[in-house]
């Protein structure tokens, strides 16, 4: 998503008022550079910025929506002003992004009536006040329980699911620290389900966050973009950038995304009645070593569940977790080096199904669909047990295989090795 200022105050220094030729040139500068959606502003919403009048928003930005959208390009209107929406929907826009989170029940009812994409995102008080003294009991909740609300209330009001993104805001009404601890656990914003937008680019957090010079415009754009391929890594969907080149490049680093289910029903140390607090206890041994695996950065780790045991049912129960990670092991590498975390906690193959100390199955390698007699991925069996799926939808909800199957298609009732969560 390319950022096209259109104010005469733009907290980047890059606004384009009254300048609309040069808008459009810029806005296809960056769609040749690869960005696919162009966000149009009006308002600058900087820290201590006055409102602007949706009259005069439009005033602003009508001309360049129009333009854009009658030449077929996804145009996103970034404003929190239910007029100024209606008035660009009308001109063909295809997404309103509310920096207020749809708190305007106008702004709800008009993208009701229309057939576009609703950016929520998270913002604390209002731009003219919102830095003063920012204050949560815990950033990461507090934003995603209104981003998940807000949510909420636009599919009450009709907005189907999938015509929603979430963005958690950084920099509104965060104070670097803040911002920093909401953006390193992006992660926790992809559990609600919704697609994720990272907003970081040229955000004064990232003055602290890497130590730059505030008034180096260059280095800016470098932490932008090292910023946006972490926030790829961490689940953001979208990357809202004013250097859609310098991100683009930076995001081919950006590394696939693999899915492991671990378990365990063999504790090898237990004092009795504490045996499941054991088999947790193999699993997270086994999930340190993961974290050291080589060109790794494990993303995301889901609750841990007891599960009845499958295909070989006279056995005891299991304790199951699943594990995101993103990875430059190419798929026979990581299992190989799968095998030795396993062999190193006890693991016996002396049957198929039967009792182990630890059980690390590559469930889904993005991108990868094959079969061969060492490895089938997706693996076959995941769509089938409840002991992966729930794990797996704790972390990602809604998730497809490589192979675009959707991993909790069965009913419940029909999956095997059925879980709760402890």
């Amino acid at each position: 998503m390319g950022i096209l200022n259109m104010t005469p105050d733009s907290f980047s220094g890059d606004g384009l008022a009254g300048r609309m030729e040069a808008a459009l040139a810029q806005a296809r500068a960056m769609i040749a550079e690869g960005a696919e959606i162009i966000d149009v502003g009006g308002e600058s919403t900087r820290p201590g910025a006055s409102p602007v009048s949706p009259d005069e928003e439009w005033r602003r930005i009508g001309y360049v929506v129009s333009a854009l959208a009658s030449e077929g390009v996804c145009v996103s209107v970034d404003t929190r002003h239910g007029d100024t929406a209606r008035k660009a929907i009308e001109a063909g826009a295809s997404i309103i992004n509310d920096v207020s989170g749809f708190t305007d029940p106008a702004m709800v009812e008009t993208v009701a009536q229309a057939d576009v994409g609703c950016v929520v995102m998270h913002m604390q008080g209002v731009p003219a006040t919102m830095q003063e003294n920012p204050a949560y009991v815990d950033v990461v909740q507090d934003v995603c329980r209104f981003l998940s609300d807000q949510a909420a209330i636009l599919e009450q009001a009709g907005v189907a699911r999938k015509r929603i993104c979430v963005d958690p805001g950084p920099g509104f009404g965060k104070t670097a620290q803040q911002t920093v601890e909401l953006m390193r656990n992006l992660h926790e914003v992809r559990h609600l389900g919704y697609p994720v937008l990272c907003a970081v680019s040229r955000k004064s957090f990232l003055v602290h966050a890497y130590h730059l010079d505030a008034e180096d415009r260059e280095a800016r754009d470098v932490a932008s973009a090292a910023e946006a391929l972490l926030a790829a890594e961490l689940g953001a969907s979208i990357i809202r950038t004013h250097d859609v080149g310098r991100t683009m490049e930076a995001l081919k680093d950006l590394r696939p995304y693999v899915i492991l289910s671990l378990g365990s029903n063999v504790a090898l140390v237990a004092e009795p009645g504490e045996e499941d607090e054991a088999k947790e206890a193999q699993i997270n041994l086994a999930i340190g070593q993961l974290c050291q695996l080589p060109d790794s950065l494990l993303i995301d780790v889901a609750p841990f569940y007891r599960s009845e045991a499958a295909y070989k049912e006279d056995q005891d129960d299991f304790v199951n977790t699943a594990v995101l990670l993103r990875t430059g092991l190419p798929p026979r590498e990581l299992l190989e080096c799968l095998h030795a975390i396993e062999g190193m906690l006890g693991r016996v193959r002396a049957e198929p199904n039967g009792p182990r100390t630890l059980d690390i199955d590559i469930v889904d390698y993005q991108m990868y669909d094959f079969s061969t007699p060492e490895l089938t991925l997706p693996h076959p069996r995941a769509t089938e047990r409840d002991f992966v799926i729930k794990p797996v939808e704790a972390m990602v909800p809604g998730h497809r295989l490589a192979n675009g199957c959707l991993l909790a298609a069965l009913p419940e009732e029909k999956r095997l090795g059925r879980a709760e969560r402890l």
